[in-house]
């Protein structure tokens, strides 16, 4: 699959994981939860549409399946790093300017990760296996 057909398939799903993932930060955080706990959660609701979305579509082979327990390690290995920097920018963002800045800033924080996680993903997460 071409790099541009992968990367606009995964832009779109990135947006759709970006708007559950601040939607439910935003509502965690705004229910009292910290702004550390209420990243993670909303990056797991984020992630797990965007490991389903994007092995069965983006990164998805010719049989239309990259999915598997070897594909979900990489992903959640790759997932925890991506996760410890975004939650520690968006805790230090609410730490020095505020919630309603963390509120505003983590979109910013996630989309400069998208573009770093798009090719680890492709590289190291959804590679084409043996044969």
């Amino acid at each position: 699959m071409s790099l541009l057909r992968q990367g606009s398939q995964y832009l779109l799903i990135g947006l759709l994981q970006l708007l559950l993932d601040w939607a439910v930060f935003v509502a965690a955080s705004a229910l009292g939860l910290a702004a550390a706990p209420a990243n993670l959660a909303g990056r797991a609701s984020g992630a797990a549409l965007g490991y389903w979305l994007n092995g069965r579509y983006t990164f998805a082979d010719a049989s239309g399946s990259r999915l598997g327990w070897p594909v979900f390690a990489r992903f959640a290995s790759l997932w925890l790093a991506l996760t410890a920097l975004s939650t520690l920018a968006v805790d230090l963002i609410a730490r020095q300017l505020g919630l309603r800045w963390a509120w505003l800033g983590k979109p910013a924080v996630e989309l400069g990760l998208a573009c770093l996680g798009f090719f680890l993903m492709r590289r190291l997460v959804y590679r084409p296996g043996p044969g």
